[in-house]
């Protein structure tokens, strides 16, 4: 048995780890790069492998990251299962299609400039006809029901608590009279979010594949975030300035829109108007109310009670562009929620564009910003940021909440692995992250007991025995 890392090793983005027993071949995920534009675009679009040779994936998530290159996948001649929660179909549904519609109208301006000066023209990674033939390929499975993918190899998903859907995945390895184990993470979520159930331990196993993207950082107490945003909300209120927040599509900003919700409940949200400036939001939005059974009680109690925690009375969906220009327009107070989480498509930088050099208005992260995106550098309060190829000032307030996370900090991240018996454990590689982030948490493992700990790079290969 041999397991490859082809992504998100040493980095945050395009997880993709390629497992390979009994002759058969088993893809963990298949997800998009975001970093710099040249780079992104050339290892999205060429995969390190036959794509015809694939069996079977296993989806432990619909995020972009870890979903965003499927069609790709099949485009260039994947005809296998692709195996996944029911909510991960459903999401990845809405998903897919928007990255190709967001890819064929970049596309079309790239190919705009490129006439412009003779250049060759390209095409998208994948079209909606791609999406169409991968959601066809795409199998629900249940929490907890053993599913058998490839020949000799079965999965078991467990509650990741991340997002709606994600899951936490139990590999069998059958090899003639021999058994072994793999754990994947996939995204690991955290205790006490609002919406969805913690994370489920998946018992012991041989080999644990885990996350590191926060691996050197504890994250602010869940229980301060609605003092938190009250807070940032009021003041930039006060200054008669904007709220924007860059939020992922899916789980961001429906998290978000659950504590404005509970805010709103406890009469404790200031009196402004509310815009949720993605459609591709509202359309996850509807996917997650088809989904109760990846809720926590808390949630389902309102549901029961006939209340909408994502849909209250103050609240306006924006679907449409001309909709979506007219926001630049208020010179009001207001909030305004839009996409993509990490600032590099969509409409948020349009509303960046517009509202980031003054210095009444707010920038609310929310979320991990990965290196060389927008995200990023406006964590990092660069003075001037770039946006569709000219120099903005970032002269506006810049807030992170990272209680917002959907990622297990550290000390999550330790005491997950703690459910795992040391004793058992023959090795333990930690992917998605940073390499200074998977160091920290490398160390942190080692004094919990856990050795054996490896930090694989991008093409890295092991045999598993």
């Amino acid at each position: 048995m041999k397991l490859q890392f082809l992504g998100a090793a040493q980095t945050v983005t395009g997880s993709m780890h390629l497992l390979s027993a009994n002759g058969t071949r088993v893809l963990l995920d298949c997800g998009l790069f975001q970093g710099k534009r040249a780079e992104a675009f050339e290892r999205n679009r060429n995969f390190p492998f036959d794509a015809s040779t694939i069996d079977a994936v296993v989806l432990s998530h619909a995020h972009i990251d870890h979903a965003g290159n499927l069609p790709n996948l099949v485009r260039n001649g994947f005809r296998g299962k692709i195996y996944a929660t029911g909510a991960t179909r459903d999401l990845s549904n809405v998903m897919l299609y928007d990255s190709a519609y967001v890819q064929e109208r970049d596309i079309e301006y790239v190919n705009k400039q490129h006439r412009k000066r003779n250049e060759p023209l390209v095409k998208p990674l994948y079209t909606s006809e791609d999406v169409g033939q991968t959601v066809n390929q795409m199998v629900g499975v249940r929490y907890h029901q053993k599913v058998e993918v490839a020949e000799g190899i079965t999965i078991t998903f467990f509650d990741a608590g991340h997002v709606l859907g994600s899951a936490v995945t139990l590999i069998e390895v059958r090899e003639g009279e021999r058994t072994r184990t793999v754990g994947f993470t996939g995204d690991l979520g955290r205790k006490n979010m609002p919406i969805l159930r913690d994370p489920e331990p998946l018992g012991d196993v041989d080999f644990w594949i885990s996350e590191s993207t926060y691996g050197g950082r504890i994250h602010e107490p869940v229980t301060g975030m609605e003092d938190k945003l009250e807070g940032i909300l009021k003041r930039t209120i006060d200054r008669g300035g904007k709220l924007i927040v860059p939020a992922f599509s899916v789980g961001k900003t429906q998290e978000f829109l659950y504590v404005l919700f509970t805010l709103n409940d406890s009469g404790r949200l200031p009196s402004v108007p509310i815009f949720v400036d993605s459609p591709l939001s509202v359309n996850t939005t509807e996917v997650f109310k088809m989904h109760p059974e990846c809720f926590d009680k808390e949630t389902l109690t309102y549901l029961l009670n006939n209340e909408d925690p994502f849909g209250f009375g103050r609240l306006k969906f924006v679907r449409s562009v001309e909709e979506s220009k007219k926001l630049n327009e208020l010179d009001e107070p207001c909030v305004i929620i839009a996409s993509s989480g990490m600032c590099e498509a969509g409409r948020i930088l349009h509303h960046l564009a517009n509202n980031a050099g003054d210095p009444r208005h707010t920038v609310l992260v929310v979320g991990f910003m990965a290196e060389h995106t927008l995200g990023r550098r406006i964590v990092e309060r660069d003075p001037q940021i770039k946006i569709f190829g000219e120099f903005y000032p970032l002269r506006a307030e810049v807030a992170v909440m990272n209680s917002f996370s959907a990622h297990a900090g550290q000390d999550e991240l330790v005491d997950y692995t703690r459910t795992i018996d040391k004793r058992k454990l023959k090795q333990m590689f930690l992917v998605h992250g940073e390499l200074t982030q998977a160091q920290l948490l490398s160390g942190k493992l080692s004094e919990a007991g856990y050795d054996k700990i490896a930090i694989p790079a991008r093409g890295d290969g092991v045999e598993l025995s």
